[in-house]
């Protein structure tokens, strides 16, 4: 992936005539986001740049810079749940190699994508339990470089989350954030799920379909 992603935003931000604050309130947004998020060189939530980008006539694919063969496969393997304000137990989970189901989606990925479903509201509004997140197999960024950022993450224990990443104080851990449950805290990170896209709840209905994930899964509360 070309990282270079602030001066393709700012090059077709120019190319449409906008200026940082007029984009911002277009999104509806506060007037000095784009400022802020451009000064940082760090992609805010999906669902806010998603915002912004659309208003810019592109895809978050493209300011990315991901390289997407227009023939690629618009199917993803769904790895089992992923926790928010529900924990994920691991040694009840049985998902093979290629997945428990493919998930159909309208439009073509980045190769080596998965999905989750999510389990539980401390992430709400943005991320409602039965979401589908897409996200990357591989780690592809420091896990540093996430501090601020929703994202799934799997937990050297072998629990899985869908939560916000922040510093903790011990060496080589994390605190885990969620808007409405208690935090996790100075836990070690064993992956980190870089968000591609997230599809509402019932959007896709081959996850709910029946005999599906939920009788290979066991949860509890988190």
């Amino acid at each position: 992936m070309n990282n270079e992603w602030d001066a393709r935003f700012r090059e077709r931000m120019e190319a449409q005539g906008h200026t940082m604050k007029s984009l911002s309130l277009a999104a509806g947004l506060n007037e000095s986001f784009v400022r802020d998020m451009l000064q940082r060189g760090r992609r805010p939530s999906l669902d806010k740049f998603s915002r912004l980008v659309a208003i810019l006539g592109t895809t978050v694919a493209e300011i990315m810079g991901e390289d997407i063969p227009a023939d690629s496969p618009r199917m993803v393997p769904l790895m089992g749940f992923v926790g928010a304000g529900a924990e994920v137990e691991p040694d009840f989970e049985q998902v093979p190699e290629d997945g428990l189901e493919q998930i159909p989606v309208p439009f073509a990925l980045p190769a080596d994508m998965i999905a989750f479903q999510v389990r539980g509201s401390s992430m709400l509004p943005q991320f409602r339990d039965g979401a589908v997140l897409i996200v990357y197999r591989e780690q592809r960024r420091s896990i540093e470089s996430f501090y601020g950022e929703e994202a799934a993450v799997r937990t050297s224990d072998g629990r899985r989350f869908i939560k916000t990443i922040l510093r903790a104080n011990q060496k080589d851990r994390v605190n885990l954030m969620s808007w409405n449950a208690l935090p996790i805290e100075n836990v070690h990170l064993a992956w980190v799920g870089e968000i591609f896209t997230v599809f509402p709840p019932k959007s896709l209905h081959r996850v709910a379909k029946q005999g599906g994930i939920q009788g290979n899964l066991g949860l509890k509360s988190a």
